[in-house]
């Protein structure tokens, strides 16, 4: 919403996600955490928040129409930037109970948004 370039029209996109999780020591099997409970905390807040949603800001003007057309969406308090969406996936992750140091989420092969805290 507002955006003075391309991307003020509708669109969508794909992106691959780093997350970087560290841990002071290795559990008994030698690893920070299995790569799958990563995988699985992951896919699972995706499925079921982020995609196939229309991610909008909460003051844009298509809310009413969307709702009235009983279309799946997200307002969120931010604009849907791929920092934002970074944002969101780390504090999953956080209180899901990992260690996160950051997630970064690529949109193409050169352009990523990274978050962390601290």
């Amino acid at each position: 919403m507002n955006h003075p370039g391309k991307c003020r029209n509708l669109h969508g996109h794909s992106v691959k996600a780093s997350i970087s999780i560290e841990q002071e020591h290795l559990n008994e099997q030698g690893m920070v955490c299995d790569f799958s409970e990563i995988r699985d905390c992951v896919e699972a807040y995706i499925d079921l928040t982020l995609d196939h949603n229309f991610l909008l800001h909460k003051d844009d003007p298509i809310i009413p129409m969307l709702i009235e057309n009983k279309e799946r969406f997200l307002a969120l308090d931010e604009h849907p930037t791929a920092e934002v969406l970074s944002k969101m996936i780390y504090r999953h992750l956080k209180q899901s109970g990992f260690n996160v140091a950051q997630v970064v989420l690529w949109e193409t092969a050169s352009a990523h948004a990274c978050y962390r805290e601290n």
